[in-house]
């Protein structure tokens, strides 16, 4: 068989393509990948190198899970369509929620603003110029209890991102939903709470890595224990990709940072296959198509060989990447903005031919601000028009046993182990951050990028291709408005005149005692958390109380 396409290969190449190209040389000398990844002119099987196709690729729900970790794929249910939201006060935010709800959003997916991501209460002074720009501001259990009302908690699966003051923002979410009467063990949803891509990538870290992992580790282990349908961490690839790193890089480091989490919790005593089932990921969905497809695919590949040959899981689920995407928030421009609708539709369709669990879609907007209500709506209104009138959730994996998309996934793994192989020789990811490998890294392929694009090698529509000089922005924009900002702190002052000054001290001190003693088993902070929040204790003060004991993080300068 390889014969023969190997002599018609020969055949097209002589009687067909080498005509064609002197008549009509291509358009560049190397087509490549956003990522650098070299493409062929086409693909055929002689291309899979005679792998097993069976083992490597498989079918549907089963191992390695190439194809996707479910045998029904979409066929049994969509994606969950999780529009990401928050901005201004809890009132704002929880209006925009209810009309998603009603619009046929099935999760929730908060946006906390900067001062909340960074652990401050909205009047500290650190907080000023920043309220509710970029997300909701929730300085205490009194703001989640505005924000979650009248949401249906044993139902509605919420995600969260933050990730150095996780664990009291959960804690805040847990003690709301109890007051409102859910019992902890049956709210369902996720916490961003990946620490490790915040000193790679995004850079809002508050403490320094040690105690830091030390907190992701106290919510594993409470989550495993006390809540059994969330998701405690969602291991972040997409703000690495989003500071200009390559698809292999999003990966590979996305990975390094899931096996130090794993290897913190086993260290904490746990079983593999205790709190691996809660494990989910979070990928950037950008615009090359077929790369972000290999990616997804290489990674379910490469995580059920890390979880069955590195650390022993027996249990299938422990096996499985489940994982949401985002479209990428980067590639959205503030010129030509309508343009931002074409993008962000072609990168959620890759992410559905990958076999995302969970999807958000960006608003046209957000190169300029906060979506409005109707650019959120249409956003997801982009998502339902796939599900339901494109066709590509009538099959499982439409895309498998395509040559090119096998290769290509092939050759994303390969690059990515590389990658992790490295790593490991570094003694793991917190080690190579102390080092400022990943971040050089994801640093040089954003200069090369750079570079590209200011050649003009690599064309943005509206921007470095097909510009309009003469354009002018006519789009309505979402503003957060002083009345909001003054509800939000009026409400606060009100907490903190109200609340009983014994039983704040009581939980301020017990969270002292706890946070001072290393991290282990009988020192995990979450149920002092849990008992400061239902105190109205603030989370400035919370995180004010892990600064003492932890110390701030400061970043040395990587060469």
């Amino acid at each position: 068989m390889d014969g023969a396409w190997r002599s018609a290969r020969e055949r097209w190449q002589r009687e067909r393509l080498d005509p064609a190209l002197e008549r009509s040389p291509v358009r560049r000398p190397h087509f490549r990948t956003l990522g650098d990844i070299e493409i062929a002119d086409t693909y055929t099987p002689l291309d899979l190198d005679g792998r097993d196709l069976l083992q490597t690729v498989g079918l549907p729900g089963l191992p390695p899970f190439t194809r996707g970790i479910h045998p029904t794929g979409y066929r049994g249910r969509p994606w969950t369509m999780r529009m990401f939201a928050g901005f201004g006060s809890a009132e704002d935010t929880n209006v925009r929620f209810h009309q998603l709800l009603g619009a046929g959003q099935t999760g929730l997916s908060i946006a906390y603003d900067m001062p909340t991501l960074y652990g401050y209460d909205t009047d500290d002074p650190e907080a000023e110029g920043e309220f509710g720009t970029c997300g909701v501001a929730v300085s205490s259990l009194a703001d989640m209890e505005v924000l979650l009302d009248g949401i249906p908690l044993d139902r509605i699966s919420t995600s969260m991102t933050i990730n150095s003051p996780a664990a009291p923002i959960w804690a805040i979410y847990i003690a709301a939903a109890e007051k409102r009467g859910y019992p902890r063990k049956i709210l369902r949803g996720t916490t961003q709470n990946d620490i490790l891509k915040e000193y790679i990538a995004q850079k809002e870290f508050l403490f320094p890595v040690e105690p830091s992992l030390r907190l992701v580790t106290d919510t594993i282990e409470f989550g495993t224990r006390e809540l059994p349908e969330w998701n405690t961490i969602s291991i972040s690839g997409y703000h690495i990709r989003e500071a200009g790193s390559t698809a292999v890089q999003e990966l590979a480091f996305t990975i390094a940072d899931g096996a130090a989490y794993v290897e913190a919790a086993l260290a904490r005593g746990l079983a593999i296959d205790d709190f691996a089932p809660r494990l989910s990921f979070f990928f950037n969905a950008h615009s090359d198509f077929f790369e972000e497809i290999a990616k997804y695919r290489a990674a379910r590949r490469i995580w059920y060989r890390l979880t069955t040959e590195r650390w022993g899981a027996r249990s299938e689920r422990s096996t499985w990447m489940r994982f949401h995407a985002q479209t990428a928030g980067v590639s959205l421009t503030a010129q030509q903005p309508l343009n931002n609708l074409t993008r962000v539709a072609v990168q959620a369709l890759a992410a559905v031919l990958g076999g995302a669990q969970s999807l958000h879609t960006d608003a046209y907007d957000e190169a300029w601000a906060v979506p409005s209500a109707d650019a959120a709506l249409l956003a997801l209104r982009q998502q339902q028009v796939i599900a339901a009138e494109t066709g590509v959730a009538n099959t499982v994996d439409p895309l498998g046993g395509s040559w090119y998309v096998e290769w290509l996934t092939d050759e994303v793994e390969r690059q990515a182990r590389r990658y992790l192989e490295e790593i490991d020789a570094m003694g793991g990811m917190p080690a190579a951050i102390a080092t400022g490998f990943p971040q050089r890294e994801i640093a040089d392929a954003a200069y090369r990028y750079q570079q590209e694009f200011d050649a003009g090698e690599r064309e943005v529509i509206g921007v470095n291709a097909h510009a309009d000089p003469d354009e002018e922005l006519t789009i309505p924009l979402l503003e957060v408005t002083e009345e909001s900002r003054q509800r939000h702190l009026e409400r606060l002052a009100r907490v903190r005149r109200e609340r009983d000054p014994q039983a704040v001290e009581s939980a301020l001190a017990r969270l002292r005692d706890v946070a001072g003693r290393p991290g282990s088993t009988d020192a995990n902070v979450m149920p002092a958390l849990v008992e400061s929040a239902a105190a109205y204790v603030t989370l400035g003060e919370m995180c004010g109380v892990f600064r003492e004991c932890f110390g701030e993080y400061r970043e040395h300068a990587v060469v």
